[in-house]
């Protein structure tokens, strides 16, 4: 495991909370060191890597995360070992103990301490529970990806910056037993896009929408919804025109799909689907 010391004013608390860090294996870097540590001590359990080692705003390199080590030359500057791997350290039980302990007093709704630290507004503006889930779980190797994908664009969705989302979603990984690199963070943040429900509860299979406001069953947009508004002609619709509606009040709650992407999760060809669309247009139901 790897210490990545980058500003040297937090050396000094650094050495205080571990005073072997100068006795380890070193490697001098472009912007300062990297501390290479054994995990011998650590007997399997799940430490992870941080972007926030010992809440010093430094990163922990470990079980997942690469480092670039000796003789690596990266734009024109070259690592080397001060001390040798020869030298390399345990890992300090004292902070291993403190670092667990730490997990285990985590409070698993997280939400608190996320508005704790970044004094987050009301994020969550349009009654989208799906953030606050995504949020609350503990995201599993698999699910990763994804959750951080759909939380940081539903983020955006509900009017917040890219850099307060970008922060939120940091600290979701953060709090995650295997976190994801850098790396994969910044992929996350590269584009973005515009996810319709039935799109996050497939990328997201463990979302529950039903006490969610955009749930037409006692939701506020009850009343909007295609199948309240049109109880009185359903049994005047043809059945391809009933499936249509069905999907469109259910799966696709609000949402504009497309006649192929309807089509497809109706369980119809493109021509049926197409045609049920044009008589839902003559009689007035859709636009």
């Amino acid at each position: 495991m790897v210490i990545d010391l980058d500003d040297f004013l937090i050396f000094d608390e650094l050495k205080r909370q571990i005073p072997v860090i100068w006795e380890t294996t070193r490697v001098r870097t472009k912007r300062g060191y990297h501390f290479y540590f054994s995990d011998s001590t650590i007997d399997g359990n799940g430490l992870k890597s941080t972007n926030n080692f010992l809440n010093l705003k430094i990163e922990l390199r470990y079980n997942g995360r690469y480092n670039v080590a000796p003789p690596s030359t990266v734009a024109g500057f070259s690592y080397n070992f001060e001390v040798p791997l020869s030298k390399m350290l345990a890992f300090p039980k004292t902070i291993l103990k403190r670092l667990e302990k730490r997990e285990g007093d985590q409070t698993i709704n997280t939400r608190h301490n996320f508005k704790n630290s970044l004094g987050l507004p009301k994020y969550n503006t349009r009654g989208a529970t799906c953030i606050d889930q995504i949020i609350e779980r503990r995201l599993k190797v698999g699910e990763r990806n994804n959750g951080l994908l759909v939380l940081y664009n539903l983020l955006l969705q509900n009017r917040n910056t890219e850099g307060h989302s970008e922060k939120i979603v940091n600290l979701v990984n953060d709090s995650l037993r295997k976190s994801l690199s850098e790396k994969e963070l910044k992929n996350i943040f590269k584009k973005t896009y515009i996810l319709g429900c039935s799109t996050v509860r497939e990328k997201l299979p463990f979302i529950n929408c039903n006490n969610c406001e955009h749930v037409f069953r006692g939701g506020k947009l009850a009343k909007k919804n295609i199948i309240i508004q049109n109880l009185n002609k359903l049994n005047k619709l043809t059945p391809s025109e009933q499936r249509i509606i069905l999907f469109l009040g259910s799966y696709f709650k609000g949402e504009n799909p497309s006649i192929t992407e309807l089509s497809k999760k109706v369980g119809m060809n493109f021509s049926t689907a197409k045609k049920a669309i044009e008589g839902l247009k003559n009689k007035g139901i859709i636009q």
